[in-house]
């Protein structure tokens, strides 16, 4: 029977999308991970974390492909899954990617106008500088990456939150995986103050330019290369973690109701 015209030309109805079982395991994998509950170099022991999470060993096996694919776990023959070493080998090549991320992230903000965007920055920089007072390593960590997240997050682009996503994992697997131990830097940088300042003043191009400064003096203290020139940066250290101190809760979302 043919269509009416108003049914050949009504648009079609999209399923709303629904997180899966796989997504949400994936992103407890990732919060794991990123929070040391998961250690770098430590072993995806299937049976014990999914009965930590709640669910079958297949939707976790899949999930963790996922990450595998991110980079944050590695996988070889006959040697299941771990959590994955980001050497500094690996470390121009992160930092870059979060130079590109983040600067096009401030480049749409500024091109915007976005003040309510701004504000969020400011926000995310405001507990930053509150953190640095402490001398908690993981709370003035989690706010510096929490500062490049919402910096990113504010542009409202779900393809760069999402790219920012992975990349904020694995620059805490960076620091994770440094011979040096969990250090993160006290002082905030002149850097810091840099990108907050461009926002403010909607100056794209200085925006780049302290992003990327940032950038070089993350790795450069990663690498040790600070001390070699002999530059003074007060730290903080955390002490690591037992291996294998798994930490991770059930997904609360009735799997039923997951696609």
């Amino acid at each position: 029977m043919p269509q009416s015209s108003a049914h050949r030309n009504a648009p079609a109805v999209l399923r709303v999308h629904r997180p899966s079982t796989v997504d949400l395991i994936a992103t407890e994998l990732r919060n794991a991970i990123y929070s040391g509950a998961l250690a770098v170099r430590s072993p995806l022991r299937e049976v014990e974390i999914a009965r930590q999470l709640g669910v079958s060993r297949s939707p976790l096996r899949e999930a963790a492909q996922r990450l595998v694919q991110e980079g944050l776990l590695t996988a070889k023959p006959g040697q299941g899954m771990r959590v994955a070493v980001v050497g500094e080998d690996r470390l121009d090549d992160l930092f870059e990617a979060r130079v590109a991320v983040e600067s096009h992230a401030a480049r749409m903000i500024i091109d915007k106008h976005d003040d309510a965007a701004v504000a969020k920055v400011q926000r995310a920089f405001d507990h930053l500088l509150r953190a640095a007072e402490g001398n908690d390593a993981r709370a003035i960590g989690d706010a510096d990456l929490d500062f490049h997240f919402a910096l990113v997050d504010a542009a409202d682009n779900a393809h760069l939150s999402r790219y920012m996503s992975t990349l904020v994992v694995e620059t805490r697997l960076a620091a994770f995986s440094s011979k040096r131990g969990y250090v993160v830097r006290k002082d905030i940088t002149q850097s810091h103050h840099g990108i907050m300042a461009a926002l403010q003043d909607w100056d794209a191009e200085a925006a780049a330019d302290a992003i990327r400064e940032h950038m070089v003096e993350a790795v450069d203290r990663l690498t040790g290369k600070l001390e070699e020139r002999g530059v003074h940066v007060e730290t903080v250290t955390e002490e690591p973690a037992p291996a294998g101190a798994y930490a991770l809760g059930p997904i609360t979302q009735p799997l039923t109701e997951l696609s």
